[in-house]
């Protein structure tokens, strides 16, 4: 699939395990930059760039929605990154069907993939051409030792895509140390899965 602008809105908006989930799907040949406003910092935390071993990271501190929303789409242009990362907090006047439609229409334009990060925000009108509802789940068992904790795995919602039916899957990353692909394992009464497919923007 083509670069575009995905959103991921958090379950929980203390709940970090979309970091987990979105930084497997993208690609490390390139550095990320990564893009905070001031509120995400404050509900959520500062970005710790070297608890994230093997990856270049960009990291920039915004003063609002508006500043975010602005470097991120001048990141977009730079064919220099791999993949644009956005924190924004709640409903910023800012963030509006206009705004994402330019991040889409960047992304797709330029090759770089983008992801707009929606912490404690609602699921307005949005340009996102993929829309997540994301939650931590438990982690798998451990094969070598039953008490200690297995592979990480996560409650994932796509709600809306473009060429894409919706589903709620529980996803696990895959076994073969590929980075941008997840196992999804269908729910009671969702359609059949591929046992692997790429999540990737």
């Amino acid at each position: 699939m083509s670069p575009t602008l995905s959103e991921i809105f958090a379950t929980h908006p203390r709940d970090g395990g979309w970091i987990g989930f979105l930084l497997g799907q993208a690609a490390r040949d390139k550095p990320l930059l990564w893009v905070q406003d001031r509120m995400a910092i404050l509900e959520s935390g500062r970005l710790y760039p070297p608890g994230l071993p093997g990856l270049d990271l960009i990291h920039v501190e915004a003063r609002d929605a508006r500043d975010a929303l602005w470097a991120m789409e001048e990141g977009l242009r730079c064919a220099g990154l791999s993949a644009v990362i956005g924190e924004l907090w709640g409903d910023p006047r800012a963030l509006d069907f206009t705004a994402t439609r330019r991040l889409a229409v960047a992304a797709e334009r330029y090759g770089v993939a983008a992801f707009l990060i929606r912490l404690g925000g609602h699921a307005n009108l949005s340009g996102a051409r993929q829309r997540w509802r994301l939650a931590s789940a438990p982690s798998l068992a451990n094969p070598l030792d039953p008490r200690a904790p297995g592979s990480p795995a996560w409650d994932a919602e796509l709600f809306r895509a473009r060429g894409r039916p919706p589903g709620r899957w529980t996803i696990t990353p895959n076994d073969d140390g590929q980075a941008d692909r997840f196992h999804l394992v269908a729910g009671a009464g969702d359609r059949a899965l591929g046992e692997e497919q790429r999540l990737s923007a």
